[in-house]
C-alpha cells in the first residue's frame, strides 16, 4: 500500500472525485468545457495529494497540498455557478459542498503540521 492510500483526506478526496465525476457525467445541460474543467480540478486535487505524499522535503509536500486546496477552491466555484444556473439541486449541492469544504480543511491542516 502507498503512503497516500493510508490517509484519511485522500480517502475523502478520492470520494469526492468520483461523486464529482458521476454528477458532471450525468448532467445533461452543463457546458462541455464546464463540465472537462471541472473533472480536470477534481482529478487534480486527488493528484496532487498523492504526488506531494510522495514527496521528501517538506517545501515540496506544501507546494503540492497547495496545489490540491487551489483545485478543490476550483470545484466549488464551479459547483456554485451550476447550482445558481439551476442544474444542480440543493440537496447535492450541499452534500458536496460539505464535502469540498471539509477536504479544504483537512488539507489545510495537512499544511500546517508540515
Amino acid at each position: 500500500m502507498f503512503d497516500f492510500e493510508k490517509l484519511e483526506v485522500y480517502q475523502v478526496v478520492k470520494e469526492a472525485n468520483t461523486s464529482t465525476f458521476r454528477l458532471v457525467n450525468a448532467l445533461r445541460e452543463i457546458d462541455g468545457l464546464v463540465a472537462e474543467q471541472w473533472k480536470r480540478a477534481s482529478l487534480s486535487s486527488m493528484l496532487n495529494l498523492a504526488e506531494g505524499t510522495g514527496r521528501m522535503l517538506k517545501a515540496d509536500k506544501k507546494h503540492f497540498l497547495t496545489i490540491a486546496r487551489g483545485s478543490i477552491f476550483e470545484c466549488v466555484a464551479i459547483l456554485q455557478s451550476q447550482r445558481e444556473l439551476g442544474l444542480i439541486d440543493e440537496v447535492k449541492y450541499d452534500e458536496l459542498y460539505r464535502r469540498y469544504e471539509q477536504i479544504s480543511k483537512m488539507l489545510l491542516g495537512m499544511y500546517r503540521s508540515y
